[in-house]
């Protein structure tokens, strides 16, 4: 049970939040339809990002059981057995795609679809292509976003649009940038990595997609606050006050990437540090007080 418990990653989870993004910022938790709505949405972006993390583990698991590290995963250990694991991802998959369904919530299901056929050719082929690997990164935190609204009626500001791209980005070159990191001294970047795609990226070429992602977000974050429909919306020109904060939280990640051997999982770091779970917290205070006010 433990076994089956790790494959499906639930620490990952977080990134699923994503999906209560235009909830929050549109204040629709006062709309009882609008909460089951996202509710149903994250529930099974987290059973579908299982899913995928299950499929990239059986995939991989030949070249997971030469790696230094995710030799000890749970399929590459042969903690879970391929019959095990075949089936779990079966259950995944139509209960990701089924629940949406039985809800009559087929926009939010149409959303799982497409986040799955995007993980699928992502396991298959698409993570060897090098930066097109990030991008789908990006696109499937889109897809979480698009359910979290458009799925269901929600209209995201251009400014949401923007950021959540940005700020995807921004975590995925770090990811590769932390795994390049990882690599033994003296060892090419791709050794004791199962990443191929590794290969074609450098240090330096990443280092450069890290910092203007990382601006561009900040910059974008920065335009959000003080525009005039974000001031409508919330009822307050001030949230601009939030942007040393989540600058903070930006520069402490850069931190922890470049000295604290973080990055390679986004969601674990993000929660493992206090720096950044109190700048979280923060951050979150101030916009409540301002939007209450």
């Amino acid at each position: 049970m433990s076994g089956l418990i790790s494959l499906l990653r639930p620490q990952q989870w977080l990134k699923n939040g994503f999906v209560l993004i235009g909830l929050i910022f549109s204040h629709g938790w006062t709309d009882p339809a609008l909460v089951s709505g996202v509710a149903v949405g994250f529930v099974v972006f987290c059973l579908a990002s299982s899913a995928v993390y299950v499929l990239n583990d059986y995939h991989d698991r030949d070249a997971d059981a030469a790696h230094p590290k995710k030799r000890l995963r749970a399929i590459a250990s042969g903690q879970v057995g391929l019959p095990a694991a075949r089936a779990l991802i079966a259950v995944l998959f139509c209960t990701a795609l089924g629940l949406p369904l039985v809800c009559g919530m087929w926009p939010v299901a149409l959303a799982v679809a497409g986040y799955l056929i995007l993980n699928i050719a992502y396991t298959l082929s698409l993570k060897h292509k090098v930066l097109v690997d990030v991008f789908c990164i990006a696109a499937g935190f889109m897809i979480r976003l698009a359910c979290g609204t458009y799925a269901v009626g929600i209209i995201p500001s251009r400014w949401m649009l923007l950021c959540s791209f940005m700020l995807t980005l921004f975590l995925g070159f770090a990811k590769r940038r932390a795994e390049i990191a990882s690599a033994p001294l003296g060892a090419p970047a791709s050794q004791g990595s199962t990443r191929i795609v590794l290969r074609q990226y450098s240090a330096q070429l990443l280092d450069l997609l890290v910092a203007i992602t990382a601006s561009t977000t900040l910059l974008a974050y920065g335009l959000y606050t003080v525009d005039a429909d974000t001031a409508a919306l919330h009822g307050t020109q001030q949230l601009i006050v939030t942007l040393p904060i989540v600058t903070f939280g930006v520069f402490r990640y850069l931190f922890l990437l470049y000295k604290g051997g973080s990055g390679e999982e986004p969601g674990r770091d993000l929660l493992a540090d206090n720096q950044i779970r109190f700048a979280v917290l923060a951050w979150a205070a101030v916009v409540i007080l301002l939007v209450r006010t």
